[in-house]
């Protein structure tokens, strides 16, 4: 039984390590360049590119923050993950939409999911549980 309890660690240690790299990939690296003011030429030119008007950026970037905030604290991992999801389904579309390379955002979303099933067991188990015949 001890074996299990420590392996069960080991797969939540996992998934708040996956988590904390969605986390600061999304939260620290993506939405830190929607608020350096003035925005730097390469900011200027991917919103140019992806259609996006740049005095909207910050806007994007607190929501993104406020997404990943939600996906931290574990009261509201689950509703975090959602709203992750779609945040991240939203840059996929952006990105196809000028025909960019798309496969990033999805594959954010996969591993969010990937960290937050290792956080919590019991959510996936029950998304994938067998519907009992009544």
């Amino acid at each position: 039984m001890a074996e299990t309890s420590a392996g069960s660690r080991k797969l939540t240690i996992a998934g708040w390590a996956l988590s904390g790299l969605v986390a600061l990939f999304m939260g620290v690296i993506s939405a830190a360049g929607k608020f350096i003011q003035p925005p730097p030429p390469g900011v200027l030119e991917t919103a140019q590119h992806l259609g996006l008007p740049i005095e909207k950026y910050p806007a994007i970037g607190i929501v993104e923050i406020a997404c990943v905030l939600l996906f931290l604290i574990p009261r509201t991992a689950f509703v975090g993950a959602i709203l992750v999801a779609a945040y991240l389904g939203g840059a996929t579309a952006i990105h196809v939409r000028v025909s960019d390379p798309w496969f990033m955002p999805p594959l954010m979303g996969v591993l969010a999911w990937i960290g937050y099933g290792l956080r919590r067991p019991d959510v996936i188990r029950a998304a994938f549980a067998a519907k009992s015949s009544d």
